[in-house]
């Protein structure tokens, strides 16, 4: 297999799987569309495992090799500290999306360890990890959603690389508490609860949100109004990317934006079932994007 099948894999993965994420991605120059494509489809490949319906610990194990097949990528040399993934047995086809993250961290200072803080952060998906404060709930949005940020800005590249770093974190926060909040009776239903308890009590929902739907309302606002100021602060970052990183990262982060103004104004609509934008309308944002107007 040659690089050139492995990223047309890798892209093929992201235009039939991404959804908000596609609307950005196009908006880059074909070689960071490449790289960026590669990056969203280990993220892909690790959060299906963990969502997977394998027993526990079958999606625990796989969480754990691809951690090992991390480690090893990064155990070479090159800008990323990256080799490509090797094989003994010529017969056997390398994985492609591991040999276009190879050839993307030599080109791009990708920080694999933030790929390991995501599996860490599925994980903790997958062991059905609760939150009692907000300040734990940001934890867990850092290992899930900030490192791709992270990520995604090894690909962009930076005038400040240290603030934008921290920002890109930030505003990964605000992306995952938006889908937080949209799927918050979806997620329920399947056992998991990521609103924070203490709050969760404070409004009368519960800690497991089994209360009145007037209740989740009142703590979906509250959450909501927290995930308005880590917008505000993230996005501070576009004014430290080019114009065709900042316009992919205004068309992702804007989409995700009008999706919490959406639920702010009807709050008890998340009780009714998940919320989502039209495709016309994420396509109105990407444009509105390229021509550099702000989300």
């Amino acid at each position: 297999m040659t690089p050139e099948d492995a990223f047309a894999a890798c892209e093929a993965i992201t235009r039939s799987q991404a959804r908000n994420f596609a609307y950005g991605i196009r908006l880059l120059r074909p070689p960071e569309r490449r790289a960026l494509s590669a990056v969203y489809a280990l993220a892909r490949r690790i959060d299906d495992i963990g969502d997977g319906d394998d027993p526990v610990p079958l999606r625990l194990a796989g969480l754990d090799s691809v951690r090992t097949q991390l480690h090893e990528l990064a155990a070479g040399g090159g800008p990323g500290g990256v080799r490509e993934p090797a094989t003994a047995d010529p017969a056997v086809v390398p994985d492609p999306v591991m040999l276009a993250l190879a050839v993307t961290a030599r080109t791009y200072p990708l920080p694999i360890s933030a790929f390991v803080e995501l599996v860490d952060g599925c994980e903790m998906d997958v062991t059905g990890t609760t939150y009692e404060t907000f300040d734990d709930l940001v934890g867990y949005c850092r290992k899930v959603a900030g490192t791709i940020g992270r990520l995604s800005l090894g690909v962009f590249g930076s005038r400040d690389p240290e603030r934008a770093a921290v920002l890109a974190d930030d505003l990964g926060v605000a992306l995952q508490l938006t889908n937080i909040l949209r799927d918050v009776v979806e997620d329920r239903n399947m056992g998991r609860v990521y609103l924070p308890a203490a709050d969760a009590v404070a409004c009368g929902a519960g800690a497991d949100l089994a209360g009145p739907a007037e209740a989740i309302a009142a703590l979906v606002v509250l959450q909501g109004e927290r995930a308005l100021a880590w917008y505000d602060r993230g996005l501070g970052l576009l004014p430290l990317l080019d114009r065709r990183s900042r316009a992919c990262v205004a068309a992702m982060s804007g989409i995700y934006r009008r999706l919490l103004d959406r639920i702010l104004a009807d709050p008890l609509a998340v009780t009714r079932g998940r919320l989502s934008l039209p495709a016309r309308e994420k396509a109105w944002v990407a444009a509105r994007s390229l021509v550099g107007v702000a989300p």
